[in-house]
């Protein structure tokens, strides 16, 4: 049962979940804009500042493109089912290395068991809270590549392993740690260099280094453990679709950098998940209204979430 069919009636969830294809296809262009926007603003002034500027964004909207395959996994990209399975697995999923219908399969078992036993993604959220110290060595990984090389080099083993074994995919789609990565590397490898590729031909040969695997391996990795744990570390390990699952306010820095596309309103996206990303603050006001402000775990900003798991 959707759990937002216990407080809004159909016909409000009938009018937020409405998908719209000019809206899905704006996300996309947005989300490659920027990528495209960050590297013209450092062609234009090469410097420290916006080669770094450059990287943060990037990252960002490298999770942009996860979030946006996220919303194709739930069929809330596009109103047209084939353009939606199309742009989630080319445009957004492939060129970050990820697979849509391996993560469907993984994500929609998470909404189904959120924060129980049966939850594939209790072992991570399981962790929290921890100390400040374990939080900083994480957070250093990230942003020093560790985190991002690891994982490389365990998709790539991954995928060697899996060539052929449809018992070891299936086993594989049970891994909170790949949960989003293509099993099929090859298919997404040359999407990936290919972005790079093309970076690299329309600006120095390094653009492509810099500008799509730099920000892949440091960045990207960090914003992306961020907004796990803001998700659900340290909430109620229960079926209490409330209080198991965290909603954390966020200006403009923090949507531009660490959430983009309204992935802060996890709460209301697991109330009901096949809401389309840019109507979930709709859905939040209306839950609000409903009288559940007060029951609704809601972090004032990231700083807090973070604070809640340990930071």
């Amino acid at each position: 049962m959707t759990p937002g069919k216990a407080h809004l009636s159909a016909e409000q969830i009938r009018v937020l979940a409405a998908r719209s294809d000019v809206m899905g296809a704006w996300l996309v262009l947005h989300c490659w804009g920027v990528i495209t926007l960050a590297v013209a603003g450092f062609a234009l002034w090469p410097n420290a500042l916006t080669f770094l500027l450059a990287v943060v964004l990037i990252g960002s909207r490298q999770l942009g493109l996860a979030i946006l395959m996220h919303e194709a996994a739930h069929n809330a990209l596009f109103k047209t089912r084939a353009v939606n399975e199309f742009v989630g697995e080319w445009l957004c999923g492939r060129p970050i290395l990820a697979e849509l219908r391996s993560y469907r399969h993984y994500h929609l078992t998470h909404h189904r068991f959120t924060q129980t036993e049966k939850d594939p993604d209790l072992v991570l959220s399981s962790k929290f809270p921890t100390s400040h110290a374990s939080l900083q060595r994480k957070f250093i990984r990230d942003l020093t590549g560790q985190t991002g090389i690891r994982q490389l080099l365990a998709q790539i083993i991954m995928s060697f392993r899996l060539a052929g074994d449809d018992d070891a995919i299936e086993a594989a789609n049970q891994d909170a740690a790949q949960a989003f990565k293509a099993r099929d590397l090859w298919k997404s490898l040359p999407v990936f260099l290919g972005v790079a590729l093309l970076m690299s031909l329309v600006g120095e040969w390094w653009y492509g280094l810099a500008f799509w695997l730099l920000p892949y391996l440091t960045w990207f990795q960090l914003v992306l453990r961020v907004r796990n744990i803001a998700e659900h570390g340290a909430t109620e390990q229960s079926e209490d679709p409330l209080r198991n699952v965290r909603t954390t306010q966020a200006g403009p820095i923090a949507r531009a950098l660490v959430a983009p596309y309204w992935v802060n309103y996890h709460l209301e996206h697991h109330m009901v998940m096949h809401v389309p990303c840019w109507r979930l603050p709709a859905l939040h006001d209306m839950l609000c209204k409903a009288g559940l402000k007060e029951r609704m775990n809601v972090a004032s900003n990231y700083r807090h979430a973070l604070a809640e798991a340990g930071w």
